[in-house]
């Protein structure tokens, strides 16, 4: 233990020596941390198809590690080839990888979104009738006027009998006019 006038007179000594900073190493909870992200990211990079991991420059390692995989069935096992992997990628660049991921992310979440709208109108549809149609039809004026209202005529009373065949063809019908306009647009 230092006492403050032994560090006085070694600061007066050399002053660029400084004894109270340390090298700011991680505490091994941030360590513990960062390589349990990296098994996180072994996990999702081990769910991508073939074709998307083969656009990233992975080393000879890595690869060998991923290709190893698919004769793990052991999830014990399993959790163990997640760390091995996960101590691969620790001395890659995972940037291309993680952008990757945020991007599939982007596109599962937009997906969804549509999934909701096109469920939204056809409730709306079936719900409210004609005055939801009418919206329907000033949104996007280059649907088909008849096809639509016979498909919600027939979801109506689908709906009240409790069967899901005409309420499925409308959302069918819903689904492709949405996509056919996010493309256009």
């Amino acid at each position: 233990m230092t006492s403050s006038r032994t560090r006085a007179a070694t600061d007066a000594l050399d002053p660029d020596l400084d004894l109270d900073t340390d090298d700011k190493k991680p505490s091994r909870s941030q360590i513990k941390r960062e390589h349990l992200a990296l098994q996180s990211l072994a996990e999702q990079l081990l769910t991508l198809p073939r074709r998307l991991l083969e656009e990233l420059s992975f080393s000879e390692l890595t690869w060998v590690a991923i290709n190893e995989t698919a004769r793990i069935k052991d999830q014990r096992a399993l959790r163990r080839h997640y760390k091995r992997i996960a101590n691969c990628l620790a001395r890659e660049n995972t940037e291309p990888l993680q952008a990757l991921l945020e991007q599939r992310e982007a596109q599962a979440r937009a997906a969804t979104a549509r999934q909701h709208e096109v469920e939204r109108w056809r409730q709306r549809l079936i719900e409210e009738g004609d005055a939801a149609l009418a919206e329907l039809i000033s949104a996007y004026p280059e649907v088909d006027r008849q096809q639509l209202r016979s498909l919600v005529r027939a979801a109506q009373r689908d709906a009240v009998r409790g069967r899901a065949e005409a309420p499925r063809r409308l959302f069918r019908q819903l689904r492709s006019l949405l996509d056919a306009h996010q493309q256009e647009g």
